[in-house]
């Protein structure tokens, strides 16, 4: 059994959804939210890791969705500090378990890391399951 400390947009369905498979596989899941997290550069970059920066966008994002933010535009530094500015532009889950930094929902990953339980029904655990007329903006707590 793992403590997983796991960045989520609160409220988030997908981000619901991978908890409660980290914690039928015996995990114990510690949420912190993502959007009010004190980031600083060096953190996220360990999250982000050798990845092309744009897959570390999350393209559920309303300022990439509307076109406004191209991912591709940026580069590491630049894209750490957008980030930063906007959380929402990050992609989700982060997760940290030991000495390890995800991004990301990677079901085999975590099979391997943390010896993950298969779930009967497995959809898509990454993308965004919001319609054309919702988003993630940042609801008022």
């Amino acid at each position: 059994m793992e403590t997983i400390l796991f960045y989520e947009k609160p409220g988030c369905q997908n981000n619901t959804r991978q908890k409660k498979i980290l914690e039928l596989s015996g995990h114990v899941v510690k949420s912190v939210s993502l959007l009010d997290h004190p980031w600083t550069k060096e953190e996220l970059a360990h999250y982000l890791g050798g990845k092309p920066v744009a897959e570390c966008f999350n393209p559920a994002a309303p300022a990439i969705k509307s076109g406004l933010v191209n991912p591709r535009d940026f580069t590491k530094d630049e894209a750490l500090e957008a980030m930063i500015k906007e959380p929402i532009l990050i992609k989700r889950p982060l997760m940290k378990i030991g000495i390890h930094c995800i991004q990301g929902f990677d079901p085999v990953l975590l099979q391997n890391l943390i010896n993950l339980q298969p779930v009967q029904v497995i959809t898509d655990l990454n993308s965004c399951p919001h319609t054309e007329n919702s988003s993630c903006i940042k609801q008022e707590h």
